[in-house]
């Protein structure tokens, strides 16, 4: 299954990496990285099931205005990215995320 592709642009980088950390918080997505454009516009880039991408960048656009001048520029989802973006995009899984991408295990219940 193709994983969503989250993305928030932003201008600053106080705004990015709050928005960013608003994403990682709010659902279970990664964090691919961020874009540097030009004039401090950053995009902030996710991947994740598209209903967590969903949550994430709704968390992300909530928080940026709570950054002191952070200013959204502009956000888009894109449910099932063509595979050919893999290579042309920075939005790959890599081996430096691995240790992030795990499920969250509780031990058994005890028994009565």
């Amino acid at each position: 299954m193709t994983l969503a592709l989250g993305m928030i642009e932003v201008y600053g980088v106080p705004a990015a990496i709050e928005a960013g950390d608003a994403m990682c918080k709010a659902a279970r997505i990664t964090l691919v990285g961020y874009e540097n454009t030009d004039l401090g516009r950053i995009t902030v880039l996710i991947r994740g099931e598209v209903g967590e991408i969903n949550v994430a960048v709704a968390a992300g656009l909530e928080a940026v205005p709570r950054v002191n001048g952070g200013e959204i520029l502009s956000h888009h989802i894109i449910p099932r990215p063509h595979e050919n973006l893999e290579s042309v995009l920075p939005i790959h899984l890599s081996a430096n995320i691995e240790q992030f991408n795990f499920d969250i295990r509780f031990p058994p219940p005890l028994s009565a």
